[in-house]
């Protein structure tokens, strides 16, 4: 871990600075440890930070408790990820109101090529279940990751759905990742870190809380191509992660259910006013979202314009399906030896096919 960590955790954990005012710190000071480092009259001249915030950095209390959080996500085998590193979620990246730091514990690729959040009432009702079970069996041809929030309900279904089907899964939780709410989950949890991940922004010790659901939600809403309401009553966390979705430019989706039940109201409501389009199946996904244009085109660009050999091809389309790797799985899941796949992966970089990320990770370009 890095020195700079400290600092990076330790100005989420400053009190009256939120995600926006933190970035402009970072960005006016040149990196989380200039800030901590800065004059107080230097800070003052930043816009949006007054006397209380000046005085707050100047003190530097909270970097102490950055220090048990640093402890704690090492001893836990938890990734820390600051919002400049390559791995943060760049859909959610282009959110103003984006965390700084995210804290995860999976193997899913935060940036995969297809992103879908699937969210709904906690009380879903036999039809969203099935729904929900049917769209994501259809959705397995185009490997997508499935975000939701491990909630009752909607949420834990598409959770389910997807590790039943081989699909990577990701939970966004409103808690630190030293527990799981609801606890009758946890199961799930463990095997989603094997086939997908937790995520929070939240450090440890931190409880779900009521108005932390809201800030969870604004992170199933960024992270994804386009956000999925199955079932949703006419108020609840389904709608405002819709309404979220909305305001970051987001496709909405919705189920529409009869006239009269209680949880297609929201969704119906969705429809009625224009802020999602209807669902039936998974062509209107592909459809609206440009999938198939999508891999016509990729396919098209890597058969153009370079031509690669069997080894390359068969490191390309395993990047293809399991998102970003490192090398040592990348030669152990091919059979290809390290020295070997080295240079086939330096000359898959030179032609534009590939990129190398820190930590010898690989993904497709």
């Amino acid at each position: 871990m890095s020195n700079d960590l400290l600092y990076k955790i330790g100005i989420t954990l400053l009190e009256g600075v939120g995600d926006i005012n933190a970035k402009k710190l970072i960005a006016s000071c040149g990196s989380a440890e200039a800030v901590f480092k800065a004059k107080k009259e230097h800070l003052l001249k930043i816009e949006g930070i007054g006397e209380y915030i000046a005085q707050s950095v100047v003190k530097q209390k909270v970097l102490q408790r950055a220090e048990t959080e640093i402890k704690f996500i090492t001893n836990n085998k938890i990734r820390p990820v600051f919002y400049l590193d390559n791995e943060y979620p760049q859909r959610l990246k282009q959110c103003t109101d984006a965390p700084v730091m995210l804290y995860y514990k999976g193997n899913a690729n935060l940036n995969n090529r297809k992103i879908l959040s699937i969210v709904g009432t906690r009380k879903a009702t036999e039809y969203g279940k099935q729904f929900c079970a049917k769209l994501i069996t259809e959705l397995k041809q185009f490997n997508p990751l499935i975000v939701s929030g491990l909630a009752y309900g909607i949420d834990i279904c598409a959770h389910k759905e997807s590790l039943k089907n081989d699909i990577e899964t990701v939970a966004v939780v409103a808690h630190g990742l030293d527990m799981i709410y609801p606890g009758q989950h946890k199961a799930t949890s463990e095997k989603m870190i094997k086939q997908g991940g937790i995520l929070t922004d939240f450090i440890s010790g931190t409880k779900p809380d009521r108005e932390n659901f809201p800030k969870r939600n604004r992170i199933v809403a960024g992270m994804c191509d386009a956000v999925i309401v199955v079932e949703a009553g006419i108020t609840g966390g389904a709608l405002i992660t819709a309404e979220i979705a909305n305001s970051y430019s987001r496709d909405v989706f919705a189920l529409p259910g009869r006239v009269g039940d209680e949880f297609s109201a929201g969704c119906n409501k969705l429809i009625k006013i224009n802020k999602a389009a209807l669902i039936e199946s998974v062509d209107d996904i592909v459809y609206l979202l440009g999938w198939l244009q999508e891999d016509i085109k990729a396919s098209r660009q890597t058969k153009l314009f370079v031509e690669l050999s069997d080894e390359e091809q068969t490191l390309v389309d395993y990047l293809k399906d399991k998102g970003t790797l490192p090398i040592d799985e990348l030669c152990y899941a091919t059979n290809i030896p390290m020295s070997r796949a080295a240079s086939l992966l330096l000359n898959l970089e030179f032609n534009g096919v590939i990129k190398s990320l820190p930590g010898k990770m690989y993904q497709l370009n």
